[in-house]
């Protein structure tokens, strides 16, 4: 027995003995070191993957909420910013040049509607070598009437369309997110073809058999 037990601890020690030998070849010839540097090759610089990132529709609604843009720079559509800045630049620009001319022709209508011949601001109106008189003073006042009202529709109706281009943004920024990950593969196909109509599969007993046109979506 006490043979046997140490023949049998002898096959061990040299069963050890060949794996270490085995190891320290696959290190020696840098297999094992390859596949280390290739794995650390293939680890994300920054631990995060960006090929497999999708981005979370609640994060980006708040932040297109709390700033606009922000929403679709966290979606990294970069190429959306010059829209929605140019859409908002835009629409602050109408907004305040629409407001000015709105004051501008207020004033000239309270100016040409009372009798101070101080007040003469709608002179800026005027072309050169006119002058307001009792044959065209209503008529005038007439004209900058409508001129107030025309600026003040557009001044409030390029406000609207901020807030409009406001919420666009966070729609496309909630939008886009959400559909980061659906599936657009050629997998999704619809397919229009003929086909058999049975009198027997639209429970209709008394009509034959016709031709018709099936439409299949396959996904």
């Amino acid at each position: 027995m006490a043979g046997l037990f140490l023949s049998s601890m002898s096959a061990h020690a040299q069963e050890t003995d060949s794996l270490e030998m085995a190891v320290t070849d696959t290190i020696g010839d840098g297999t094992l070191s390859g596949f280390v540097h290739s794995a650390a090759e293939k680890r994300p610089k920054g631990g995060r993957d960006w090929s497999t990132w999708r981005p979370d529709p609640k994060r980006a609604l708040w932040l297109a909420i709390v700033l606009p843009g922000a929403g679709q720079i966290y979606n990294r559509k970069y190429w959306k910013l010059p829209i929605v800045y140019g859409g908002f630049v835009g629409c602050v620009y109408a907004m305040r040049w629409n407001n000015m001319m709105y004051q501008d022709y207020s004033q000239a209508y309270l100016d040409i509607s009372d009798n101070d011949p101080n007040t003469q601001s709608y002179n800026q109106f005027l072309h050169l070598g006119t002058q307001i008189t009792s044959a065209n003073e209503s008529r005038y006042k007439e004209l900058f009437r409508k001129r107030k009202d025309y600026y003040r529709r557009y001044r409030d109706l390029s406000f609207f369309i901020l807030v409009g281009v406001y919420a666009l943004s966070v729609i496309d920024a909630y939008v886009d997110a959400s559909l980061s990950d659906f599936d657009i593969s050629d997998d999704l196909s619809m397919h229009v073809g003929p086909t058999v109509l049975s009198s027997k599969e639209r429970n209709l007993p008394f009509q034959s058999t016709g031709v018709g046109v099936r439409c299949a979506l396959t996904f």
